[in-house]
């Protein structure tokens, strides 16, 4: 009996394994045979554009400075002191305003002796021509008296001859005549002077004259007012204060006139000023759209970095003028001339400096070179570049999404398509 329990232990295990192997032999033999899988190759998910090829006005960033060029300093004709001064800085004024005039304490007394020297002269100048007058009839007389003179002279010689007069007689007529001949000679000599004397005092009398009109004119502008509607700036004085002749009192410029001078890079040196020169309008605008300028040409110098522009102020929306002042820093976008069959592309759709892939109808990537021309405007308000290339034709798809991975032949797909076997998710 024991042998047969020792006999059961040693078969059952053996019994066991048994049936285990029979049942995954069974169970192998009766699974389903899988489906053949076969390899399929990936399309990449991109966005595409239509192409349009037309002409383009690139636009160029330019960071310009303000200037007021038509700024007017204002300088104190003469010594003295400020009497009024009613503006402040930064004050809006519109022309014909008062700005600062000088005491009239000040300006009168140089006014009043201008005016009296010219006076003074024109009198010596009156007196002269009397004087010669009086000369021209006293030598009449001066002369009838010379004549006398020789005729009693010659008597008087006539009888000291017969003995009937003295030799002191005869020296008597002879002074007599001498002196009254003295006299004609003077009086002729004063005569043949009066033109220079009257030159020299006609001289003195026009730069006397020359000296009140200055007078005038100072006294004018000792009242200054504005020279058009403007901005007061500068201001060096208060009212009371003493100033010297030429000091600085104050400046006022023009809104309207403001410049914007910008550094333009050597490369677009000449494009923009042949266009210039054949009279194409190039607009700038500022970053808000608020503020425009017109390229009116070029400073006569250079420099390594290129050229200042000069862009004139043009227009600017209600209120916005305001906020301009000179010394302040303003970026502009310049329009640069209209470019042929040229197409905007957002920047993801460029590779390298130089590329970008068009999608062919077989849902690959082809390669093209193209020919960088600057920036535009988008819609959304970013940048797009501008490029051209005669492989570029309107109606085929530029892909704009940037693949790592991109290279010609590369499979593809439009996003928002239905996918297909293997297609990106």
């Amino acid at each position: 009996m024991s042998q047969e329990r020792k006999m059961v232990r040693r078969i059952l295990p053996l019994l066991i394994l048994a049936i285990g192997i029979g049942g995954f032999i069974l169970m192998k033999a009766s699974r389903p045979e899988p489906e053949a899988v076969s390899a399929s190759e990936r399309a990449w998910l991109v966005q595409v554009m239509a192409i349009q090829p037309r002409d383009h006005a690139p636009v160029l960033p330019l960071y310009g400075e303000l200037l007021a060029p038509d700024q007017t300093r204002i300088s104190a004709p003469l010594g003295g002191r400020i009497g009024e001064r009613p503006v402040r800085e930064g004050q809006r004024v519109a022309e014909g305003e008062l700005l600062v005039a000088m005491d009239s304490a000040d300006v009168q007394p140089q006014l009043d002796r201008a005016a009296a020297d010219v006076a003074d002269l024109q009198a010596q100048i009156d007196a002269e021509n009397i004087r010669v007058s009086n000369d021209r009839k006293a030598l009449a007389s001066e002369q009838a008296i010379v004549a006398n003179a020789q005729r009693q002279f010659a008597r008087t010689e006539s009888l000291v001859g017969r003995n009937l007069s003295s030799q002191e007689d005869l020296d008597a007529a002879a002074d007599n005549l001498a002196r009254a001949r003295l006299t004609v000679t003077v009086r002729k000599r004063a005569i043949a002077e009066h033109p220079s004397r009257l030159k020299s005092l006609s001289a003195r009398r026009d730069r006397a004259q020359s000296a009140l009109v200055s007078a005038r004119l100072d006294a004018e502008r000792a009242i200054v007012q504005a020279p058009f509607d403007g901005v007061v700036t500068d201001i060096q004085v208060a009212p009371g204060d003493q100033v010297s002749p030429n000091a600085p009192l104050l400046s006022v410029y023009p809104v309207q006139g403001l410049e914007l001078r910008a550094t333009v890079p050597s490369q677009f040196h000449a494009e923009l000023q042949s266009a210039l020169a054949a009279g194409t309008a190039l607009e700038a605008v500022s970053e808000d759209g608020r503020q425009r300028f017109v390229l009116t040409g070029f400073v006569g110098t250079s420099n390594p970095s290129g050229t200042e522009a000069i862009l004139s102020s043009r227009q600017a929306e209600a209120g916005s003028i305001q906020s301009l002042r000179p010394g302040g820093l303003l970026p502009v976008m310049l329009q640069r001339p209209a470019v042929q069959n040229s197409v905007a592309v957002p920047y993801s759709a460029l590779y390298g400096s130089d590329t970008v892939y068009l999608m062919t109808d077989e849902n690959r990537m082809r390669r093209v070179r193209v020919e960088r021309l600057g920036e535009i405007p988008a819609v959304d308000g970013e940048r797009h570049l501008l490029v051209a290339s005669p492989a570029l034709q309107a109606g085929q798809s530029l892909i704009t999404t940037h693949l790592p991975n991109a290279m010609s032949g590369l499979k593809v797909q439009r996003a928002g398509e239905g996918s297909s076997d293997g297609a990106a998710e």
